[in-house]
């Protein structure tokens, strides 16, 4: 059984923020015992030192970063921000927008851990984060091309990786498929195969 706090402790979180912050920071909605609020990128580090330091609060973990791509949208990208009050057994869960090319503000000095995840942001979605330490890829190559989870990113990439045994290293060559990408000939599922394959000859005399 999972437990949820009674939404006294929740409704007092959210009219905390509120009273802090005014129309600074959105109250989204206080459902299943999370207390989900936006703001905008220069409130960002006075908001989540308040969600860590206010006795109501004390959020004093810091469980995920992750991104979200609109890419119809001014504000393309929602970086979404997951925190855990282990004093109050509650969870907050904020969201900041923010436009391609624009830079949020790193929350390495108020939670170590997000170190790690705004890499992973700025690997996978090309979000950037303000005075990071060392913002580099994480999860790909250094010499990958683009952030593979962008809405407009190929299914197929830009390149494909082999050994090649005769260079004797790892090599790098643009994608090269028999078969336009999701549009299989069902019929024809071998597509590119020039062989015949053993039980192909049956299909002749049928």
């Amino acid at each position: 059984m999972v437990y949820t706090p009674p939404p006294s402790v929740v409704d007092a979180v959210a009219q905390a923020v509120q009273s802090r912050f005014g129309g600074v920071v959105a109250l989204e909605s206080t459902r299943f015992g999370t207390v989900s609020l936006r703001t905008d990128t220069r409130n960002l580090v006075d908001v989540v030192r308040f969600l860590r330091d206010d006795p109501t609060i004390l959020c004093h973990q810091m469980m995920d970063i992750a991104g979200v791509d609109y890419p119809a949208r001014d504000h393309r990208f929602d970086v979404v921000y997951q925190f855990l009050s282990l004093r109050h057994n509650m969870r907050v869960c904020l969201k900041v927008a923010v436009k391609e090319g624009l830079m949020v503000p790193t929350l390495i000095p108020l939670f170590p851990a997000a170190n790690w995840w705004e890499r992973e942001a700025w690997d996978m979605l090309g979000i950037r984060f303000a005075d990071h330490p060392d913002l580099r890829r994480i999860l790909t190559d250094y010499g990958f091309e683009g952030h593979p989870l962008r809405k407009d990113f190929p299914l197929t990439g830009y390149v494909e990786v082999r050994y090649d045994p005769d260079r004797q290293g790892v090599v790098y060559e643009p994608v090269h498929l028999n078969q336009a990408f999701r549009t299989f000939d069902f019929e024809s599922p071998w597509e590119g195969i020039t062989a015949v394959l053993p039980g192909d000859e049956k299909a002749h005399h049928a």
